[in-house]
């Protein structure tokens, strides 16, 4: 027992000490946790920048290293990231083409330079003082998003970040500075967004599209030349007329926004906002002669979201609903107007008899595109429950009631399809 209790003490002085050892560290709270208790919004982590320590410190103090082009480590309890302060050096192309300096010489001032936006190259030390060497505060409170240095262009990735900043914090009011936009077009101008896998942009873009505004992620990509470079297919909507009957907005490109608006007020499911996105990139292909119509854009779309997606790797569910979208959304629009068997093949289409979930994500993306026009936005779309009735009294038909009555095979199947009809119709009727 009094061994025991010798250990145990032991153990109880050698962890109090390696506490004590690690509150010596000169360490900063840094970036986004800075930038948003600041701002007022939510804080999600916390990351701490350590001055004056190296990796054989670090873990000599039971942090965990996890970063692999610069030295990142957890705390051992708390598990908070803890970076050490470093510089990076320009040598090569691309976000990953720097190299690492991460010495005790290095200062915290030097370590923020290196960051993208001022507002992200804050720091608070222990004593909850702010450190603020490159006017971050400043730019908070006049809602700009500027870059710390010449340095930006560096980095294509920051292109990115930035419209995904100015989408996160347009509620704010925030913008791009003029300055940092003329950066964001140089890197655009100069090839190196084709150094960016297309997995990194769509990381950025999948984020973009679960912020309050993701329109303006397109918009601030579109003002600096990105959107072209990363999405042709989509930048070349704007200036592209609709039907002024249907579209008072005329322009493709605009249209497609007020729809992605539309959307981000219905859901947060960022596939469905993707869906909106792409819904109508088949009319960039509409040869010049036959604007503003746009026949058969529908399905010519299915070919351009099928690259968007394989270039940037996009995950399949996102690509199936996308498709979906393009192919049958103005089928949504004239539900009304389409025979049962019509709708029984958008259904079977869907597949909503092993995925029901995806009529549902379908009506949602078609009612964005309905009300995404220039005095529709709160116009009912009727449609929806329509589709919804007609597709329950679908499913509730099953093969089970014609086996027991002795069907077989191509008997069954075509037994099942013609009560679905029979169903539909009598909704319909109904209507």
């Amino acid at each position: 027992m009094i061994h025991c209790e010798n250990n145990c003490r032991k153990n109880f002085n050698s962890l109090k000490q390696t506490q004590l050892q690690i509150s010596d560290l000169d360490t900063y709270l840094v970036g986004g946790a800075v930038r948003d208790s600041l701002l007022g919004h939510p804080v999600k982590d916390k990351d701490y920048l350590v001055v004056g320590a190296d990796v054989e410190r670090m873990l000599s103090l039971g942090f965990t290293q996890v970063g692999k082009d610069f030295p990142v480590f957890l705390h051992p309890e708390s598990k908070d990231e803890y970076a050490l302060a470093r510089t990076e050096k320009k040598a090569g192309q691309g976000y990953a083409g720097f190299t690492c300096y991460a010495e005790p010489d290095v200062t915290l001032e030097q370590d923020l330079l290196r960051r993208d936006l001022t507002i992200n190259a804050m720091a608070i030390a222990k004593d909850g003082s702010l450190l603020d060497p490159y006017d971050g505060q400043a730019d908070l409170d006049n809602r700009l998003l500027r870059h710390v240095s010449p340095a930006f262009v560096e980095d294509p990735l920051r292109v990115l970040r930035v419209a995904r900043f100015a989408a996160r914090y347009h509620q704010y009011g925030f913008v791009v500075a003029e300055e940092t936009l003329s950066l964001m077009t140089q890197l655009s101008q100069s090839g190196e967004l084709n150094t960016l896998s297309g997995e990194r942009v769509w990381q950025e873009m999948v984020r973009a599209l679960a912020e309050p505004n993701p329109e303006i992620f397109i918009e601030v990509l579109r003002a600096c030349g990105a959107l072209a470079a990363l999405l042709p297919e989509l930048d070349k909507l704007w200036g592209i007329p609709n039907p002024a009957q249907w579209h008072p907005e005329i322009d493709s490109g605009v249209h497609t926004l007020m729809v992605l608006k539309q959307a981000v007020i219905y859901t947060k499911d960022t596939k469905i906002r993707f869906a909106t996105l792409m819904h109508d990139v088949g009319k960039g292909l509409t040869p010049e002669n036959e604007w503003p119509s746009h026949r058969g854009h529908e399905k010519a779309g299915i070919a351009l979201i099928d690259n968007v997606c394989e270039r940037l790797r996009i995950p399949n569910d996102y690509r199936k609903l996308a498709r979906l979208v393009s192919e049958f959304h103005l089928h949504a629009h004239r539900a009304f107007e389409l025979k049962p068997v019509t709708i029984l093949k958008v259904f079977n289409a869907l597949d909503i008899w092993r995925n029901p979930d995806m009529l549902d994500a379908f009506v949602i993306s078609c009612q964005a595109d309905f009300t995404g026009r220039t005095g529709s936005e709160q116009s009912p779309y009727p449609q929806a429950d329509y589709l919804m009735q007609c597709a329950k009294a679908c499913s509730s038909i099953s093969a089970r009631h014609f086996v027991e009555r002795g069907l077989q095979g191509a008997q069954i199947k075509q037994a099942i399809i013609e009560n679905r009809i029979a169903a539909i119709d009598e909704i319909k009727k109904a209507v």
